[in-house]
């Protein structure tokens, strides 16, 4: 709970509302289904990405109903060939391990090298749900609360439209 104490406090210290749901450890959203986790808000789904020469990076957040078509997202961004990232860049970046990949762990990037692509569905989300860094709890805050603390923190952010 380390990871997600980390995330707490940084909630509490930026006065950003939230609230926790603890439960066992979660990898897929069947999962996340199957505990009730998706009822309690629009859960989301993450995906860290790297360009063909590895200069690039994106945290993909996107619907837990929708895919991922990673030429689509190529295109749309305008960048080469996109692949999973190592779980070497996956900690580099976010200080996450795999798993437990999510927005929160943007604050980690200190250089803000990492650019995010959210699902635009998510722009005006009350309930929005990720993990806090560790798969085994989901936080529910304000996807506006999110969007302010991303870009304080200086990451670029793009809106795509996800099927």
């Amino acid at each position: 709970m380390e990871k997600a104490q980390e995330v707490y406090d940084y909630l509490r210290k930026n006065n950003i509302p939230f609230e926790i749901i603890e439960h066992e450890p979660v990898y897929t959203m069947e999962e996340m289904d199957s505990f009730g986790i998706t009822k309690k808000g629009n859960i989301c789904k993450n995906l860290f990405l790297r360009d063909a020469k590895g200069r690039r990076h994106f945290l993909v957040v996107l619907g837990k109903d929708k895919t991922a078509d990673l030429k689509y997202i190529s295109d749309q961004l305008h960048t080469t060939k996109l692949s999973f990232a190592s779980d070497e860049r996956l900690e580099k970046y976010l200080g996450v391990t795999k798993g437990a990949v999510s927005p929160m762990g943007l604050i980690h990037d200190k250089d803000a090298e990492v650019e995010v692509v959210f699902d635009k569905d998510f722009q005006f989300e009350k309930r929005f749900g990720c993990h806090p860094n560790e798969n085994t709890a989901t936080v529910i805050l304000d996807f506006k609360d999110l969007k302010k603390m991303i870009q304080k923190n200086g990451n670029e952010i793009s809106f795509l439209t996800f099927k």
